[in-house]
């Protein structure tokens, strides 16, 4: 049977945030699927299609900073047609729509928790609960979401200096509850600023991870950070891809977007972020086939 791409959007109400998280989520589907806009990004999905007949692992994609899970559609839609269900939540108060809580320690608080209520909504929805494995969840994030997903894992933040402003000056925690059903996560480009020695030691899970040779913003340090922070450096699958900046894993931008002006949209000279697509995408799946079957 071929497998479409379907989308349902919902609504996920964060309570102790006071705030709803906007989530996609892409699934395996039997349906036409139609160019769809989503802000001024475009997929072709089957709206509320019925689901395939089948049960299928979930992956959690986290954006960056100030960005929109739409960023990641063409990531997400290759997973989908390999056998994956994704949900995509929009970090209220982190988004590119309202970016009013960057910087802050609430922020670093809210993401994962939106993590843990995108992961509750997905098995506890009545159209795909019944679609969705048991057995464990990925998470996939970009630079802050980096930070997301190893936070969600059981990584123990602190507030860095920039977020001290929050806590009178002293670093403070980060409270934050850790999702047992996260099994393994691909971190992109991660953001590490709020761990220090000891934070990640209790993380014992695979991770893949790609970072960009000419990442300005969070270069190679903050792949070493997890390297040599998680329990087992072995079960770190690494790569550093040659010319690669800090936005080479996110989809291409609409032309209306890409100009010299909007950094997401802009590639290293010589580099083309569409011709990784092919061995990351491959990469990324041929990994949570193995970490979540």
């Amino acid at each position: 049977m071929t497998l479409h791409c379907g989308c349902r959007l919902v609504s996920i109400n964060d309570k102790v945030q006071g705030a709803v998280v906007p989530t996609a989520f892409l699934y395996p589907a039997v349906g036409e699927e139609k160019l769809e806009q989503f802000g001024p990004y475009s997929l072709e999905v089957a709206l509320d299609a019925p689901p395939a007949d089948g049960v299928y692992p979930l992956v959690v994609i986290s954006h960056g900073n100030s960005g929109t899970p739409w960023a990641y559609r063409q990531l997400a839609k290759h997973l989908v047609l390999a056998g994956f269900v994704v949900a995509m939540p929009a970090h209220t108060g982190n988004t590119r729509l309202d970016n009013s809580l960057a910087g802050s320690a609430a922020n670093l608080a809210n993401r994962p928790r939106h993590i843990t209520l995108a992961i509750d909504a997905a098995l506890t929805d009545p159209v795909l609960q019944a679609h969705i494995a048991g057995s464990g969840v990925a998470v996939i994030g970009h630079s802050i979401g980096g930070y997301t997903a190893l936070a969600a894992a059981g990584g123990q933040a602190w507030s860095g200096q920039h977020e001290r402003k929050d806590s009178n000056g002293e670093p403070a925690p980060v409270p934050v509850t850790p999702d047992a059903r996260i099994r393994s996560l691909v971190l992109l480009n991660p953001a590490t600023f709020w761990f220090i020695d000891g934070s990640l030691r209790s993380l014992r899970l695979p991770i893949l991870m790609r970072t960009g040779e000419k990442d300005e913003l969070t270069p190679i340090e903050h792949a070493h950070n997890v390297i040599n922070g998680v329990a087992d450096a072995s079960l770190v699958e690494h790569k550093d891809i040659s010319g690669a900046g800090h936005f080479a894993f996110m989809s291409k931008f609409p032309p209306e977007m890409t100009r010299p002006n909007f950094k997401p949209s802009q590639d290293p000279e010589g580099f083309d972020r569409e011709s990784i697509q092919p061995e990351f995408f491959a990469d990324v799946t041929a990994f949570l086939k193995r970490t979540l079957s």
